[in-house]
């Protein structure tokens, strides 16, 4: 779901008037629909970025403590009449890394179609469904964590409302309807006043606690959208952690979709 993502897309940032949700919210009967329409909203918050452009920095901490560092740049382009966005990450360091990318078209339908671009071998490896729950780069972000969110991707339930860090959140429970998905739950912390996702908790398939993804350092952009600078993924079942640093952030860079193709990801650089 994290899917950013994905990364920017579980995240999909918003500034308008809070007041403009509450005829949803007090429409919503239920709790299954009170959630439906907190994400509803959140999501029409997040649209007109068009495209956008960053630079970031991954860094990997295993139970020890140890690290290791990766840098790559991430593209993202709106989707229209209907299509889902599509996000593109290049590695640039290390070394034995430089120019993997992974290409994520977000699907409200069906799976999302990944392609991860392996310049050793030379090739376009197209990611298996069954095969999303896996780890990204040996991070513990998750290929799933990494492709695009849409709504009609999960169901939804209200659970409460929380403070955290002195910001007042709807607390909503998320279902993923992908039968291949690595997680039965998911937890999402929303503050009610940007609609921006704070903290969200993961369960996997034993409905165990998996994973809790963190979002700090919020930043208003173009006077409309807000991006966290950090990203922190902790994994409590084996103590490690990965941390995405965000840095260079550029909406509506002029990306079109020919940036965005399999043949494109060949020519990452």
């Amino acid at each position: 779901m994290f899917k950013t993502a994905q990364i920017h897309q579980l995240l999909k940032p918003i500034i308008a008037a809070a007041l403009l949700s509450m005829p949803v919210l007090v429409d919503a009967e239920t709790a299954e629909e009170k959630g439906l329409a907190i994400f509803e909203e959140a999501d029409q918050r997040g649209e007109g970025y068009v495209d956008t452009t960053s630079g970031m920095l991954m860094i990997l901490k295993d139970k020890r403590g140890n690290t290791s560092e990766r840098e790559m740049r991430v593209k993202g382009l709106e989707g229209v009449d209907g299509e889902g966005d599509k996000t593109l990450m290049i590695f640039d360091t290390p070394k034995d890394q430089k120019g993997t990318a992974l290409l994520t078209f977000s699907h409200s339908n069906k799976s999302d179609d990944q392609w991860l671009w392996l310049p050793a071998l030379k090739r376009v490896k197209k990611i298996a469904s069954k095969k999303k729950s896996g780890p990204f780069m040996g991070s513990e972000f998750s290929f799933e964590d990494i492709g695009g969110s849409e709504v009609d991707e999960y169901t939804y339930k209200y659970l409460k409302d929380e403070t955290i860090e002195g910001q007042k959140c709807f607390v909503v429970e998320s279902y993923p309807k992908d039968k291949y998905s690595g997680y039965t739950r998911v937890v999402t912390w929303i503050d009610q006043e940007h609609y921006r996702t704070l903290k969200v908790e993961f369960y996997d398939r034993k409905k165990s606690h998996l994973k809790t993804l963190t979002a700090t350092g919020f930043k208003l952009y173009n006077d409309k959208f807000w991006r966290p600078d950090m990203l922190e993924m902790i994994n409590h079942q084996t103590g490690k952690s990965t941390v995405l640093n965000t840095k260079d952030t550029v909406f509506m860079a002029g990306l079109k979709e020919s940036d965005f193709t399999k043949n494109s990801l060949k020519r990452a650089r």
